[in-house]
């Protein structure tokens, strides 16, 4: 059942698609229903590679949505080592690593989310390294960076995942491509578990965000019973104590 919070972030996000589509802003036939594939994403991969935590880092998680795709080239080009998620983290080692020391392909080939799973390599929480940077994408950002995703809650999952681990700390930074018509200038709906970006960065301009809000790890209570089933790592890691297991 949708809470309200859940309806308000709907909300958003049917807003800030219909500009796109008003605007002719994406590449796709739409951007409803998705992370918008949105114009200029090559150039906002470039605005990003001028920042001092695009030089800092060489380890970097990475969405696999279209918009982030030049971002996760440029990356790879660098020699920097790129992992991102298996589809709705339904494998065991829900994780694709990407290290182009190694990589039988070029850099744009394997930067694609459909060729990475042919040639990247799954792996466990376990084995992946401390991350430099996070790479998402999201529907709507604001200036205090708090983002909206599609709705799936995959992203707040890895997140929590890698912050469990210890792979991601406070000192990691992340980071949205986004085209400027998603950045907001409103208070958006956000939860404990929903972390929030620390740059927000546009065809047109690079935006810090102060004091983004981070979940400490996996908030249990706001997950359901079929969402732990379905994702293995996720089930393998419930707690003794959590209320699931009576459910």
């Amino acid at each position: 059942m949708r809470t309200r919070m859940d309806q308000e972030k709907q909300q958003v996000r049917e807003k800030v698609w219909d500009l796109l589509d008003a605007s002719s802003a994406v590449l796709d036939t739409t951007a409803h229903g998705r992370i918008p594939n949105f114009k200029g994403s090559e150039t906002a991969a470039e605005r990003l590679a001028e920042l001092k935590p695009w030089h800092d880092a060489r380890v970097i998680k990475a969405v696999p949505d279209k918009a982030q795709l030049p971002v996760r080239a440029r990356a790879l080009a660098e020699g920097k080592i790129v992992f991102m998620a298996v589809p709705k983290l339904a494998d065991p080692r829900p994780f694709y690593f990407l290290d182009p020391a190694v990589l039988p392909v070029p850099p744009q080939e394997a930067a694609s989310s459909r060729t990475s799973a042919a040639v990247a390599p799954r792996v466990d929480v376990a084995d992946l390294r401390p991350v430099d940077l996070v790479v998402v994408g999201s529907v709507a950002v604001n200036r205090a960076g708090v983002r909206i995703g599609k709705g799936a809650g995959y992203s707040d999952l890895e997140f929590a995942f890698l912050m469990e681990a210890g792979l991601i700390s406070d000192r990691t930074v992340v980071v949205s491509t986004v085209h400027s018509l998603q950045v907001l200038d409103e208070d958006l709906p956000a939860t404990d578990h929903d972390f929030g970006v620390n740059l927000i960065v546009t065809p047109d301009e690079v935006i810090h965000c102060p004091s983004p809000h981070r979940p400490t790890g996996l908030v249990w209570e706001h997950l359901d019973t079929e969402k732990i089933a379905s994702i293995p790592a996720l089930a393998a890691r419930v707690p003794k104590t959590s209320s699931h297991l009576d459910h």
